[in-house]
């Protein structure tokens, strides 16, 4: 997909913000369209279908973690990435837009060049999986899905089932924050899953095979996969 069909929705009742955010970005050749409260969000969001969407927060008429959970309920809008760009860091703010339905969180301030860096990343969640063979390339990472394979750097690692399955799942979305319960369920399903440190054993052992700088731990929330 070309930057000129990339739309991408801000939400924010400053103008300043708008305006700052919304010329870096068009300056990258995306097409940008504007909301000023959550409720024009939505309204916008259904007509535009935008492929990104930037949320603040605290907003009147309806703030962003509720619209947030709206828009998650539009089947148009399935595919769409939401994140949030706020002043707000506190941890159970950024755990509530996650409970929310949003894939990340940008906090304010934030100079333009490593916004647009931001937005770059996200929006490479957009480029189309290659479905006929199942292979999966993340920089000098290969994952072949249908072989239970992968190699780094050339080299083939071997991995057990479910550090497989569990790699596999964070490398689909580089960026994207997968909660523990999504995790759990895409990855173990229904099996029993013995003790509660299941997941972070298993990320650790990534880590060691893999390196310590493809996993990033989202305090509380879950893991993401960094390319």
């Amino acid at each position: 997909m070309k930057k000129r069909d990339i739309k991408i929705l801000l939400v924010d009742d400053e103008p300043d913000i708008l305006e700052i955010v919304g010329y870096n970005l068009s300056a990258e050749g995306y097409k940008i369209i504007t909301a000023e409260n959550g409720l024009e969000a939505i309204k916008v969001a259904k007509k535009e279908k935008p492929q990104l969407i930037i949320l603040d927060v605290m907003m009147p008429e309806m703030d962003g973690i509720e619209a947030c959970e709206q828009i998650r309920r539009i089947p148009d809008l399935s595919n769409t990435i939401i994140t949030f760009l706020t002043a707000r860091g506190e941890d159970y703010s950024q755990m509530a837009g996650f409970d929310a339905g949003a894939d990340d969180y940008i906090t304010k301030p934030i100079k333009p060049k490593v916004l647009v860096s931001k937005v770059k990343a996200l929006l490479r969640r957009l480029k189309e999986e290659d479905s006929t063979n199942g292979i999966l390339e993340r920089g000098d990472l290969i994952i072949n899905r249908e072989e239970y394979k992968i190699s780094l750097k050339g080299k083939e690692i071997i991995l057990p089932r479910k550090e497989f399955e569990l790699l596999s799942l964070l490398a689909t979305k580089p960026g994207k924050v997968f909660k523990r319960e999504e995790i759990l369920d895409k990855v173990w399903g229904n099996e029993v899953v013995v003790g509660g440190r299941t997941i972070d054993v298993h990320i650790r052992k990534l880590r060691e095979k893999i390196g310590d700088k493809s996993f990033k731990t989202v305090k509380g929330v879950g893991y993401k996969f960094v390319d």
